[in-house]
């Protein structure tokens, strides 16, 4: 009587089975759950292999008929370990039923490591778009051996390990077997053996040498932070290896006078007062070097922080016609301290200004006139720092107040 028998169930067998019922079974369930065919029944195809692995093997199948899983751990079949999955789907079906070949051995070529690389570019790249050129190193195959390693014919298959790199070790420790595998010491896990004579001049050997590459990135309008480009089997090349991708990675470099979100743009504009009052124009310079001529009516009274929206002025939109829109916080700059040098003109202002608010106090009120005085800019600082609670470096209040900022605009100068 078996002590377990999860893998007869995983092969829907009983532990009488003989050769062929195993067999079948496991012809039946590897073609169901192959990974090709079936892509998200990976972990399943892995445990029928794994059960075939064991019972298909007389040593291994009586080993866990008397111990069970646990008789296995010590000799490399426990635990999902033992040989791949796909080499033995492969061995039993002599290569891939499905056209797309093993990943490990001599089965088929193995996708090779992409190279990521971050790319730092402006916004005005972002905007206008960019073809930069950048090199790079990479390996490719040898073209004076075409990748052989040594002359025509004078690279062998290893005759210790037939070409698989490595060794099967079995050892007998009393009713215990262990078996694992280790480089093979003839061709130092290569699976291929070249005389130092034979050996191409160009790689050494190593089938590989190093190339430097440029290629040409293009770097599309409207692109983001974050986005990919993506330049398919640039990677390194190798023998049995299907080269991996260059990726480039977009990072977008802080700009002076713009903040980005999404395709929206949000900058700010200092005006003179007599503009905000009275309208105007003011000029802003665009991505695409382009001014924008911003019209203020006469009138408008245009207050500090206030904000303004010109549609369709943002960024474009990625391999789309359209645009954001653009954003504009307005800073007033008031006049400088005693620009009226004739105290009569300030009747004129008193003429055309709105009426000043009353200011009412209690009738009962105990009132004291005071008077304010300039301070230096470390006190103005060091007061300030202190009313907004000691936001900034040292107490140091922040050179601009963005609570009235626009998501992602903090103070720019035009």
């Amino acid at each position: 009587m078996v002590k377990d028998t999860k893998y007869y169930d995983i092969l829907e067998v009983n532990p009488q089975a003989g050769e062929n019922d195993l067999k079948k079974a496991y012809r039946k369930l590897a073609l169901k759950y192959h990974p090709d065919k079936n892509p998200a029944a990976g972990d399943k195809f892995k445990e029928i292999s794994h059960a075939y692995e064991v019972l298909s093997d007389p040593q291994k199948r009586e080993i866990y008929d008397r111990y069970g899983e646990e008789g296995l751990l010590g000799d490399g079949s426990g635990g999902m370990g033992g040989m791949n999955a796909e080499d033995i789907f492969s061995q039993f079906f002599g290569g891939s039923m499905f056209g797309g070949g093993s990943s490990r051995g001599n089965t088929g070529p193995r996708k090779g490591k992409d190279l990521v690389h971050s790319l730092k570019v402006s916004l005005e790249d972002l905007y206008k778009g960019k073809t930069s050129k950048l090199a790079l190193q990479k390996n490719i195959m040898c073209p004076k051996c075409d990748g052989r390693g040594g002359r025509e014919g004078a690279v062998k298959q290893c005759s210790t390990c037939n070409g698989t790199g490595h060794k099967t070790v079995t050892r007998q420790m009393g009713p215990m077997i262990q078996r694992f595998q280790t480089i093979c010491p003839e061709c130092n896990g290569e699976g291929e053996q070249i005389r130092d004579k034979d050996r191409c001049k160009e790689c050494k050997g190593k089938k590989t040498i190093n190339e430097r590459k440029v290629l040409s990135v293009y770097i599309d309008r409207g692109m983001k932070e974050g986005q990919k480009i993506v330049f398919n089997g640039e990677g390194d090349q190798g023998p049995n290896i299907i080269p991996g991708d260059v990726i480039f990675v977009l990072e977008q470099k802080e700009h002076h006078s713009f903040k980005r979100r999404d395709d929206d743009l949000y900058t700010v504009i200092k005006i003179d007062l007599i503009t905000s009052l009275a309208g105007g124009k003011a000029f802003l310079q665009h991505l695409d070097d382009r001014y924008l001529e911003i019209n203020i009516l006469p009138g408008e009274c245009i207050k500090p922080g206030e904000i303004k929206v010109v549609e369709g002025q943002g960024m474009p939109s990625y391999r789309h016609h359209d645009h954001g829109n653009l954003y504009i916080r307005f800073e007033v700059e008031f006049p400088r301290p005693h620009f009226i040098s004739d105290p009569s003109n300030f009747s004129i202002l008193e003429k055309i200004l709105p009426p000043r608010t009353e200011q009412r106090i209690p009738s009962n009120a105990i009132t004291e006139e005071v008077i304010i005085n300039d301070v230096d800019p470390m006190q103005e600082a060091r007061a300030e720092g202190a009313a907004k609670g000691g936001r900034g470096a040292n107490g140091m209040a922040e050179d601009c107040d963005d609570d009235n900022a626009p998501p992602g605009v903090s103070c720019a100068h035009q």
